[in-house]
């Protein structure tokens, strides 16, 4: 998960001042010199943390802080303070053109996840309502046109090329051309990349610039590299003057520094995360949520935000119908999975609980599990769904070898999914069912 180091050490410096109770200035300085470690350890640059640990020390040892009744308290605010003021305070959109349609040229390195992002925004923006086109302009990395191909179809989003062309200044043209005669409001152009920054590379990225006039530049940077991300980030900058960045591979065993130091080096907003390899997981980037993960304290404005555009509101008020009327069914219990499934890896969203990530930190969080059951509901026939009390021996026996568990696990799945209903029928009994319900998002 991102930033689990740096959130562990971060967290064991807080309970150190937990434990002092009323604070000394010698206190909040050892608290500061854990921090700053923590920092450099995740690959913060040096210039960044100077500046972090100088703000943060400097307003935690007023007396406001020193003499207030919750010490320890008031440092982790001004850290979670200073934290999402250096990732940019607040959240920085694309910007969109006044008349359509909206060019943004995706540029970076190769291996970045520049061509798979081009079709996350893309799936992004069409679910805000957006009719995008993607245009593939790399015409020198192997299969990348082809990548870009295959990206676009799982988003469902058209892709313009040009067999044969090598130009990719003109690609990017007549593919803004293609996008105004056709209706697509926003153009994504994937740029090519090298394994370098080198002088080839940033003239043809000029070359396009000038040509097309992209409303936007984003820079896609890998989270994992760490402090060479924001050096690519300052290059690229100083060269193209982008506009904006999208960091990737968020959701990988990550040292942070570059979500940390990015926006402070460059100037420059981080606009989106990547957070996994689905299409769908890309989420617009919020300092002070991800300060708030970076502290351990979660995110729970992001994980409503998933529940949202996972669940439908429809689909939710006939689900609580029916748990009220105690008719939930193993296709309502399926249902119910494949869209938890929707907002992400189960380790991630337990990771926006305040609280879970840090109580749940060595459990085992088995996503195959959620398959395996998917599996054994999809092998049942619509009857055994709707009426599980007629799935006797021999069906189980056939139900396990469809769906290619074992007969234990057949049992297993009906015992929990009979205990839910039973909690259900407990909680309509006592008149607590809809607050409960409400509770869950369904």
């Amino acid at each position: 998960m991102a930033f689990e180091g740096l959130a562990d050490k971060l967290s064991q410096a807080f309970k150190n001042l937990k434990r002092k109770g009323k604070l000394s200035e010698s206190d909040v300085k050892a608290a500061m010199r854990e921090i700053k470690l923590a920092l450099l350890e995740a690959d913060v640059s040096y210039k960044v943390v100077k500046e972090f640990i100088n703000n943060v020390s400097e307003r935690c040892v007023g007396n406001e802080v020193l003499e207030s009744l919750t010490p320890s308290q008031q440092v982790i605010k001004i850290v979670n303070e200073e934290l999402t003021k250096i990732m940019g305070s607040e959240v920085a959109k694309i910007k969109i053109a006044s008349a359509p349609p909206t060019i943004v040229m995706m540029v970076g390195l190769q291996g970045t996840g520049k061509t798979t992002h081009c079709g996350k925004l893309a799936a992004y923006f069409k679910k805000q309502g957006k009719r995008p086109l993607l245009v593939a302009c790399d015409v020198y990395r192997p299969a990348a046109i082809t990548q870009l191909c295959i990206v676009g179809d799982t988003a469902g989003v058209p892709v313009f090329k040009i067999d044969g062309e090598k130009n990719p200044v003109k690609i990017a043209k007549q593919g803004i051309e293609h996008a105004k005669k056709h209706g697509n409001d926003i153009v994504f152009i994937d740029t090519a990349g090298r394994l370098h920054i080198d002088e080839q590379l940033m003239d043809e990225l000029k070359n396009i610039k000038a040509q097309v006039d992209p409303t936007e530049i984003l820079l896609v940077v890998d989270a994992m590299t760490g402090q060479d991300a924001v050096n690519v980030a300052q290059s690229f900058n100083e060269l193209l003057d982008i506009d904006g960045i999208v960091l990737t591979k968020l959701d990988g065993d990550t040292r942070g520094g570059a979500a940390l130091s990015v926006k402070h080096i460059t100037g420059k907003p981080i606009k989106f995360a990547g957070i996994g390899e689905k299409i769908s997981d890309i989420e617009p980037f919020y300092p002070d949520r991800m300060a708030s993960r970076i502290l351990g304290m979660g995110d729970v404005l992001t994980l409503i935000d998933k529940a949202q555009a996972a669940f439908d509101e429809k689909q939710a008020a006939e689900l609580e119908e029916k748990m009220r009327k105690n008719k939930f069914t193993l296709t309502d219990y399926l249902a119910q999975m494949q869209q938890l499934k929707q907002m992400g890896p189960l380790e991630n969203l337990l990771g926006m609980i305040p609280g879970a990530g840090k109580a749940l930190k060595d459990a085992t969080i088995d996503e195959k599990a959620m398959a395996h059951a998917e599996a054994i509901i999809l092998s049942m026939t619509p009857q055994e769904r709707e009426d599980p009390s007629v799935i006797n021996a021999s069906r189980r026996k056939r139900i396990a070898a469809g769906s290619g568990r074992s007969v234990e696990e057949v049992n297993r799945l009906l015992r929990q999914f009979e205990q839910m209903n039973k909690l259900f029928k407990q909680l309509n009994s006592k008149k607590k069912n809809k607050g409960f319900l409400r509770g869950f998002g369904i």
